[in-house]
């Protein structure tokens, strides 16, 4: 047997130190698959590695210092699967992915801003020539907004205009931002805003489109418009030709708000952006219980005549379901039971691999 052949039935998880990486390698390790974690530092795979119970397969580690060698670790060893959550995905995801168009492997990603999502869905043709199935936006924004807007709009005509509204809740367990983590955030603020209008993608503030949402629980929380994957999942899926994305996750006081553009201004320069990435990293992050019980997903649909329709979905931690929705879409992918072509994960897997992951479906 060949290290290609070796390979052929192993799941890839990419930045397999990172949080995500781990939780996901160990969620597909518990689904019985062969796990081969990859990283920059061979000491802290082995430490990431004796953290996972053994799948049927058992766990092995690659080193690959950075984008361009896990890119050609994947073209030589032709993986069953590629997880891939090292950021930036705005530079990343697209090399990583073109990696597996070649050797023939199916990947998937936690990216979750519209420039990845956009490179990756940009090779649709490609991943349907080689017969391999490409996943963006593996992780809970997309997951969850998309499912909320394709249990609304199945089976109906395309609304005028769509919205959702991600509110995460997740436990911190302490520790440094970290690059990946600050790279995204960090690089994402001099793009600025996105929504759709007129069924084109067009540019908005950063922070614009706020309002005051009111959970099935009670509670309010103010979401604002954030450029991230949601957005394209949310287009794809309703046919709507306005549509916006909005997260509790951005700052959404007026201050905050009307700071946001003046910070992507000046981050929009280079060395500033590089100095900036540089500090965000070492932030220490304290260790928090989870703000609320649930995380939430919200789509609202307008129709041409003015009513609107509501749905919600209800999960617990938002990272938990992250790695537990990543891990169902890497077995899917391993049991070829996806098509080929590039997709979001609802549109590819089904509306299900929501409920598998742990989230429930609440009408509005």
């Amino acid at each position: 047997m060949t290290e290609a052949d070796v390979g052929g039935s192993e799941v890839w998880v990419l930045g397999a130190t990172g949080r995500s990486g781990r939780a996901i390698a160990a969620r597909v390790a518990e689904r019985g698959h062969a796990v081969v974690l990859v990283g920059r530092d061979a000491a802290r795979l082995d430490d990431a590695a004796a953290g996972i119970g053994d799948g049927t397969g058992g766990v092995r580690s690659v080193v690959a210092g950075d984008v361009e060698a896990m890119a050609a670790q994947v073209r030589a060893q032709r993986p069953g699967v590629v997880v891939h959550t090292v950021g930036p995905f705005a530079t990343t995801a697209v090399p990583i992915a073109r990696a597996c168009l070649a050797a023939g492997s199916h990947y998937l990603d936690l990216a979750n801003d519209v420039v990845s999502a956009g490179g990756v869905l940009h090779l649709d043709a490609e991943a349907v020539a080689a017969g391999v199935t490409l996943v963006t936006g593996a992780g809970f924004g997309v997951v969850a907004a998309e499912a909320a807007v394709v249990a609304l709009c199945r089976d109906r005509p395309a609304p005028a205009s769509v919205r959702t509204d991600t509110v995460p809740s997740l436990a911190t367990d302490g520790g440094v931002v970290g690059e990946a983590l600050a790279a995204s955030l960090v690089d994402g603020l001099p793009e600025g805003g996105r929504r759709y209008r007129g069924g084109r993608l067009v540019r908005t503030r950063i922070g614009a489109d706020g309002a005051e949402v009111t959970l099935p629980d009670g509670e309010r929380v103010t979401t604002v418009g954030a450029p991230f994957g949601d957005l394209v999942a949310a287009w794809r899926a309703s046919g709507a030709p306005d549509v916006v994305a909005a997260t509790s996750e951005l700052p959404s006081s007026p201050l905050a708000r009307a700071a946001l553009p003046v910070a992507g201004a000046v981050l929009a320069v280079g060395p500033l952006r590089r100095l900036a990435r540089q500090r965000f990293a070492q932030v220490a992050l304290p260790a928090r219980e989870r703000p609320r019980e649930h995380s939430w997903a919200r789509a609202v649909a307008r129709e041409p005549d003015g009513t609107e329709r509501e749905q919600w979905l209800r999960l617990g931690d938002a990272s938990a379901f992250t790695s537990t929705a990543a891990a169902a879409v890497a077995h899917r992918l391993a049991a070829g039971t996806a098509p080929p072509g590039a997709d979001t994960p609802v549109a590819a897997l089904g509306l299900d691999l929501v409920t598998e992951a742990g989230g429930e479906l609440v009408p509005g």
